[in-house]
């Protein structure tokens, strides 16, 4: 389960990734208009955009309880939140914290 874990951390760090390079190409490497796509450019995309969002806050609210409950420590996750996304991150804590039986 741990190998699959860590496939998930590597498929949530370069497809993201390639999204966002394909995006910047296209714009002469420029952010601008991404936001905009992003919340307002269609509703399937917000949708998908919110949801995420929410996920991803549950997430770090998650890890703030854990850090308070058990002193685990989150800084590599909540790093892994911010500059690569919840793909990343989320995979990341289970590979961490997966025990086999």
């Amino acid at each position: 389960m741990k190998k699959i874990f860590l496939l998930l951390c590597v498929l949530g760090t370069v497809l993201p990734y390639y999204y966002l390079i394909t995006f910047l190409s296209k714009n002469n490497w420029s952010m601008d208009g991404f936001w905009n796509d992003i919340f307002f450019g269609s509703s399937p995309v917000s949708m998908i955009a919110m949801d995420l969002s929410v996920a991803a806050t549950t997430f770090l609210v998650f890890l703030i309880y854990q850090y308070k409950q058990k002193k685990i420590k989150i800084l590599k996750y909540i790093v892994c939140l911010f500059l690569v996304g919840f793909s990343l991150a989320f995979p990341l804590y289970l590979y961490d914290n997966y025990k086999e039986k």
